[in-house]
């Protein structure tokens, strides 16, 4: 259920820090972390060769992997050091069917990785704790990686449809050790990475991680990557029934953003008849106007003069735990502060102007702003037996407070049409597809006209500025229950109380106040999954799930279909418009089917996946034929899930999979065309007559979607002080978006036809392989030297696909050294 009210603005604090709750952060799990790790931050290899199985790491933990009713995904701290993943989009790279969004249409740019088809930008958590600020994450504090598929809202609350992401950070441990790691590498590749771990004493140590890097990029002109990093925590208590955690994060990222490559036709010039791909302008091609040319890999549309991107997030944890007997008792509080202002070059196609004329627009897609969330958790876990029946139980409540405010920049940037003209081509907010130059001496102006006047970049005002508040109050239970040794039931359920309010900005000229509108949904959710066990190292599968998506869930920190949108005009026009809108939204639901075998083997060392599922959503916001928004749309992906992790010999491990999704839109609503007015004598007959035609997405395969992926890493030890590794990552056509040109017409009668299309546009890029390597020798045990090769053949390939305008473009073959010292 929800309620819509109109609420007024007033100043004052944003948060009021209150006691109590908790969520599910992770899938169910496994293990208690004392089963985990070693604690001497080296790789986990033992003697023999032979690298543990990664297990899950997370307090709410209800069963272990192989007895968890849907597909999980656990990246360990040894997997992202072999593979010389910086950042988090790196390390998701080795699980297949995860594919990359970024900004575009509203999104900000940051971490969107997109699972089983589904935007999962808004449910990425660290540690249990949504981490929903717009932010390009880094690894050097990550001790595991776990990557939960299917409807999940029951784990973590509002979204999650298609799966979520939870980070697991490095925290204190019971021993004293030092590491550090050094690289240098081709394309000026420069990072240091440290981890300090120092017991004070048998119950009480502090950890240090910190960070140094900046880069330029392979194959890349112009742009660069600066960051550095800290991350201090302290345990005490540690081996004891009571124990106080407590940790910050700090990270400052300094960059020359890429702006890809844009795409080559539009479905204005299409020079192809019936369906055909608008792929990205990369190579040597031929204008309409008949000039040839080449867009070589490494160009770059950007300006120098003009594009930034500033980031930085702060987080501060406190946890307390207390052991009673097999039951654990823990509260966590986050206060999380993450920024991000920046222009970036979108290199536009969508004038036709890059097959048309040869020239690319160089539109500026700028941001500013923070959010802020206070977070507080409770859990209570353990097991417990009712009779023969025995229970491994997780229950907890959830409090958070969240608000993201967020703006652009006033800058000129050429939109006047036509884009292309001779005065933009003059203040380089236009250029050559072929011959762009990033330090052309570009100066903002107070307007596109000629008559403009040189001006600086300053940042809107704050009437046209949008905020979003939100609070959750939720309650969770999950159990595991062993009906027998070969039958497991596994049971979830959330509720959630989500309420959002949001003040649309005005424009900077506005005399009238700006207005909030608050929404509240009852959200609750569930799954349920049945395990039975021929063996006790091998499971079968069934289970069910559901996910909800309510209005303004992301709080404008990504890409949402269900949000409200400020409407043009004035705030009291505004206000009716958008009150409107809001009345008739609906909270967005999903549901997974999902069955699967699971087996561990050579004595639980390497595991084996395997999952098919269906996922459905039914009331996804669409536009009717009437014009009006409806909830009609209605989605739906099938797939299979295979996967590889662990030791298949003494000293040769891997990890991978493949990945299978049928995703279609089956009902993607309508769209409108528009007759033109029909004139005789130069009277006007007939009017201009909307009409509604079925959507062009309806019955096509999902945006952001392969239909095929797969991944494997793999590194073997030939001698106890030589190892080899590498890996190959195989992802099929990802579609950007479509675009016809179908027309109406209307005869003096009125009577309006719909001429039938001539040309399709399916925006897209091709699919690719990409191989990587690697070579390390142990000198010591506290010295070691490592090379990685990462995209070994030098392939040009594409990495994240936009809707509309343009695709970005993956760095060429790079190399670095690692000197990892340890103590």
């Amino acid at each position: 259920m929800s309620d819509v009210t109109t609420t007024p603005v007033r100043s004052g604090p944003m948060f009021l820090a209150l006691g109590c709750v908790g969520f599910i952060a992770s899938a169910p799990a496994v293990a208690a972390e004392a089963d985990v790790n070693r604690g001497d931050g080296a790789p986990d290899i033992l003697v023999n060769g032979v690298r543990d199985k990664p297990r899950l790491i997370s307090p709410k933990a209800v069963a272990d992997l192989i007895d968890t009713p849907r597909s999980v995904v656990v990246i360990d701290k040894e997997v992202i050091r072999q593979t010389g993943s910086a950042t988090l989009v790196e390390a998701l790279r080795t699980v297949p069917g995860i594919t990359f969004g970024a900004a575009e249409g509203g999104n900000p740019i940051g971490d969107r990785p997109f699972i089983r088809g589904f935007d999962s930008q808004g449910s990425t958590y660290l540690d249990g704790v949504r981490d929903i600020g717009a932010q390009s994450r880094e690894v050097f504090a990550v001790e595991q990686l776990q990557v939960v598929r299917g409807s999940d809202s029951t784990l973590g609350g509002r979204g999650s449809a298609g799966g979520s992401l939870n980070i697991v950070s490095k925290l204190p441990e019971p021993r004293t050790f030092a590491t550090a790691d050094l690289s240098f590498g081709t394309a000026d590749y420069k990072r240091t990475v440290a981890d300090l771990n120092y017991a004070l004493s048998d119950t009480v140590a502090i950890r240090l991680n910190g960070l140094w890097h900046d880069q330029d990029f392979a194959g890349r002109d112009a742009i660069t990557a600066k960051r550095w990093g800290i991350a201090p925590s302290i345990t005490i208590g540690l081996g004891t029934p009571t124990r106080l955690t407590a940790s910050y994060y700090h990270l400052d990222s300094d960059e020359l953003p890429d702006s890809g490559l844009p795409y080559l036709y539009t479905i204005g010039n299409s020079p192809n008849l019936g369906t055909s791909y608008s792929e990205p302008a990369v190579g040597t091609f031929t204008t309409a106007n008949g000039v040839t040319g080449t867009v070589d890999r490494d160009t770059y549309y950007g300006l120098k003069a003009r594009d930034f991107r500033d980031a930085k997030t702060d987080q501060a944890t406190l946890r307390v735990e207390h052991d009673f007997g097999g039951v654990t008792l823990r509260n966590t509080s986050r206060f999380s502060h993450t920024s991000q202002g920046y222009i970036f070059t979108m290199p536009d196609d969508s004038q036709g102007n890059v097959y048309g004329t040869g020239q690319v627009w160089r539109r500026a897609n700028t941001r500013f702003g923070a959010t802020d969330s206070i977070i507080n958790q409770t859990d209570l876990y353990g097991t417990a037996s009712t009779g023969s029946i025995k229970h491994s139980f997780a229950v907890g409540a959830e409090a958070s407070w969240e608000k993201a405010v967020r703006g652009t920049y006033v800058l000129s940037d050429g939109r006047t049409a036509p884009r292309c003209s001779a005065l933009a081509i003059a203040r380089f907010t236009c250029t050559s597809a072929f011959a762009p130059h990033p330090n052309d001496p570009f100066v903002n102006y107070g307007s596109d006209t000629a008559a403009g006047v040189p001006a600086p970049i300053t940042r809107g005002a704050p009437i046209t500025r949008t905020q979003n508040d939100a609070r959750t109050l939720a309650v969770y239970g999950f159990d595991s229950i062993t009906l027998t040794d070969a039958l497991i039931l596994n049971l979830g359920l959330r509720y959630d109380n989500f309420r959002n309010t949001v003040q649309p900005g005005l424009a900077a000229a506005a005399t009238t106040d700006r207005y909030g509108l608050t929404r509240q949904d009852d959200l609750i959710n569930g799954q349920v999954g049945l395990v039975f066990k021929p063996t006790a190292n091998s499971s079968l599968y069934a289970s069910f799930a559901t996910a909800a998506t309510p209005p303004n869930s992301l709080l404008g920190e990504g890409q949402e279909g269900n949000g409200v949108a400020a409407a043009a005009g004035t705030s009291a026009e505004q206000l009716a418009a958008a009150r409107v809108l809001l009345d008739a939204l609906q909270v967005e639901k999903t549901k997974s089917y999902e069955v699967g075998a699971k087996v561990d083997l050579f004595g639980q060392r390497l595991s084996l996946t395997a999952a098919a599922f269906r996922t459905e959503t039914q009331n996804a916001r669409a536009t009717s034929d009437a014009g009006t928004v409806t909830f009609i749309g209605e989605r739906r992906i099938e797939g299979i899930e295979l996967g590889a992790n662990g030791t298949i010999l003494p000293g040769w491990t891997v990890t991978g999979g493949y990945t299978f999704l049928d995703a279609q839109v089956v009902d993607g609503g309508f769209s409108t065309l528009t007759a033109p007015a029909v004139t005789a004598g130069g009277i006007v007959v007939q009017p201009a007559r909307p009409i509604s035609v079925v959507s062009i997405n309806t019955g096509r395969r999902f945006p952001q979607t392969a239909k095929h992926s797969a991944t494997l890493w793999t590194n073997w030890q030939a001698t106890p002080a030589f190892s080899i590794g590498g890996g190959g990552f195989y992802t099929s056509r990802v579609i950007g978006g479509y675009s016809d040109n179908r027309s109406a017409v209307q005869s003096a009668a009125g009577v309006v036809t719909v001429v039938p299309a001539t040309r399709t546009v399916i925006r897209s890029v091709p699919g690719y392989w990409r191989f990587d390597a690697r070579a390390a020798y142990r000198f010591s045990d506290a010295i070691e030297l490592a090379v990685n090769v990462q995209n070994l053949t030098d392939k040009t390939y594409f990495n994240q696909v936009y809707t509309a305008h343009y695709a970005g473009i993956a760095p060429g073959r790079s190399a670095f050294a690692t000197l990892s010292l340890r103590y």
